[in-house]
């Protein structure tokens, strides 16, 4: 998963993205090494909070630009 390089590339800590899942550092960690799967609520914040698709964060694809949200 592009964790790490979406974090870093945004400058931010493992603590502020936890902050941000309301998870501990440790945790938030343990996804961005594999040592953990990540659940599917985490991984469609993530998306939404590093503005991309979550088919990027799981190199599904290169295309880093979300795709086109559903009107509701």
């Amino acid at each position: 998963m592009r964790l790490r390089e979406l974090r870093e590339d945004q400058d931010l800590t493992q603590q502020a993205v936890a902050d941000y899942l309301h998870i501990r550092q440790n945790t938030y960690s343990q996804y961005e090494t594999g040592q953990r799967q990540l659940p599917l609520e985490l991984l469609v914040a993530l998306a939404v909070y590093y503005h991309t698709s979550t088919d990027y964060i799981l190199e599904l694809t290169d295309q880093r630009e979300p795709y086109p949200q559903k009107r509701r």
